[in-house]
């Protein structure tokens, strides 16, 4: 059977919801971060990366237009790595591990990335982050 290892991690330090440094910090802009970065710690080139799977619980903004893919694109990843967002609340970044895991051993993928994120100063507000839905680092104009 094919064993998946954990070749690269990365992640972005925790800050102060609504006043550190991170504040107004666009999701796919921290999840993009630790997936540059991990990808550059394995070693391997970006476009062997054939899935990125993140998982959030509160989905809303920019985490609601499939994150896995925006972060993805904001990592450097090329257009042909495709993405995928889950919600298990509590463990979705676990969840999300699982199943990049998954794909490897039993779905015939090489390369996969799984992770989480969340970025609680655009979500749990009164807007519920309908204000900041596009990332306009991305193409957006909002």
């Amino acid at each position: 059977m094919k064993e998946a290892l954990i070749v690269s991690t990365a992640r972005t330090p925790i800050g102060k919801a609504y006043r550190g440094v991170f504040n107004m910090t666009t999701a796919p802009t921290l999840g993009g971060h630790a997936i540059k970065h991990a990808v550059e710690r394995a070693g391997i080139d970006p476009a062997e990366v054939e899935d990125v799977i993140m998982g959030c619980a509160m989905q809303q903004g920019t985490t609601g237009l499939n994150i896995g893919r925006l972060a993805a694109l904001a990592g450097g990843l090329p257009t042909s790595v495709s993405g995928m967002s889950l919600d298990r609340q509590c463990s979705s970044g676990l969840m999300a591990i699982a199943t990049a895991a998954k794909q490897i051993v039993y779905d015939g993928m090489d390369v996969a990335i799984g992770g989480g994120l969340e970025s609680i100063s655009l979500v749990q507000n009164e807007h519920v982050n309908m204000h900041m839905t596009v990332d306009k680092q991305l193409g957006g104009t909002s």
